[in-house]
């Protein structure tokens, strides 16, 4: 039996914008297995973003039911969802989303001071981690010495310090130049192979499809469709063949 790590239930969320009412999603039903490398696709305006910060609990639906775990997230207190997100959750943003007073050290270890990880662990435990993302001799420059590439693999750290079952990532690649975005592609699908954590990325960047397990492409608020594996290897090919 599939272990279902994400379950949303007829999903709807609408935004009041004046006197009209925007639904930027329209009842989303979708399941996600433990350790998938899922991609939600779709054009500006389509709802993946909305639907990435209800799996996160980022903001809440205006109808419907998100599950992690077989947790219902309208049942928690906003302190149970600070620690859910905290705990639980990694996140990587499009624009790296790092203080810029403190060193990529210092970004990776500030998860683990709010989960209350004593000093010396969390200070072994970020230098680590930035040796995995390739930043060992970067790892006390402040963000701006960095180059978008490595900023990007600081955020990917910080996302995996406290140990997250899921890592949510926000057009990881947005800001970045094509060879990078490659780097950093096949950095989180290594992370997501050899750790096991499952990776939902809301994305436009054509490079997901060949290391996703499943494509769910979101469209006008609706899934218009989820492509598995073996469909995505046949269009990589098909593309490559043009």
């Amino acid at each position: 039996m599939a272990d279902i790590v994400v379950k949303t239930e007829d999903v709807v969320k609408e935004y009041r914008m004046g006197s009209n009412i925007l639904r930027a999603l329209d009842g989303i039903n979708i399941e996600i297995e433990r350790g998938e490398y899922i991609s939600l696709m779709g054009p500006s305006g389509s709802g993946k973003s909305t639907l990435f910060n209800m799996i996160g609990a980022l903001d809440r639906p205006t109808e419907g039911q998100v599950y992690i775990d077989g947790q219902n997230m309208a049942q928690l207190s906003q302190r149970q969802i600070a620690a859910f997100r905290c705990h639980r959750v990694g996140y990587i943003f499009q624009s790296y989303n790092l203080l810029h007073v403190r060193s990529a050290h210092g970004n990776v270890t500030l998860p683990m001071i709010f989960a209350g990880i004593p000093e010396k662990q969390r200070n072994e435990k970020a230098e680590g981690l930035l040796d995995m993302v390739g930043l060992g001799d970067r790892m006390y420059h402040l963000p701006d010495e960095l180059s978008g590439g490595q900023r990007q693999r600081v955020a990917i750290a910080r996302a995996l310090a406290n140990d997250p079952s899921i890592i949510l990532a926000d057009e990881p690649t947005a800001n970045l130049d094509t060879i990078t975005g490659r780097e950093i592609i096949d950095l989180i699908k290594r992370l997501n192979r050899e750790q096991g954590v499952t990776v939902i990325s809301a994305t436009h960047d054509l490079k997901m499809l060949d290391v996703s397990d499943r494509v769910v492409d979101i469209r006008d608020g609706l899934v218009e469709r989820v492509r598995n594996r073996d469909e995505i290897d046949i269009e990589v090919g098909e593309v490559g063949d043009e």
